[in-house]
């Protein structure tokens, strides 16, 4: 069972519940679990709207800080397209909490943008390029920290990022039959 604070763990177990009634329940059982789910689903969010909205109202900014800051609250936030903060300003955000272990590589990170189809662009400068373990452990942690402060990117493409993986193998079928490449005769054996 997905613990409770972990939002994406918990999308995850709803869908699969929501699978297994399809697979063994009956259609009509499956059509008012949905129901359901959505009902709740938007009562909750409702009353997320609701909180932001008299937080916003009492022009209590601190508070609006420590909400979107934790990471429960910001990804029900994100859930219901309530975050205060847009994709890029959380991404960069995010960069930040991950600019100091690069540092230890004389490397560091850029945000290039946000595309509309959610895929998040980098740039990773500095001494990474030559260690490719570094490299995957630094490349790991800015994905990592980019997906947790905005969980609605469909993609983090890192340009600088020599690709340390060998090239695939290619399985071909052979070549057609062509000319012979041996001469027609041999040249008799010099004794």
């Amino acid at each position: 069972m997905p613990h409770a604070h972990d939002v994406q763990a918990a999308g995850n177990r709803v869908e699969a519940l929501l699978a297994e009634l399809a697979a063994h329940g009956d259609p009509v059982a499956r059509a008012r679990t949905e129901e359901l789910v959505r009902v709740l689903v938007e009562l909750y969010g409702a009353g997320l709207e609701r909180v932001v909205e008299i937080v916003t109202e009492a022009e209590a900014a601190q508070v609006l800080h420590r909400l979107s800051a934790d990471d429960l609250v910001s990804s029900l936030l994100v859930l219901h397209d309530l975050h205060p903060l847009t994709t890029a300003e959380r991404v960069s955000g995010a960069l930040d909490t991950v600019r100091p272990y690069l540092g230890l590589h004389e490397g560091g990170v850029e945000l290039l943008g946000v595309e509309a189809d959610g895929v998040v662009r980098l740039r990773l400068a500095g001494t990474c390029h030559g260690c490719p373990s570094s490299q995957r452990t630094a490349t790991d942690a800015i994905e990592g920290a980019v997906l947790r402060a905005a969980p609605e990117v469909s993609r983090v493409v890192i340009e600088g990022v020599a690709d340390d993986r060998g090239p695939l193998l290619q399985i071909r079928h052979s070549p057609p039959p062509g000319p012979c490449t041996l001469p027609e005769t041999l040249p008799e054996k010099v004794s």
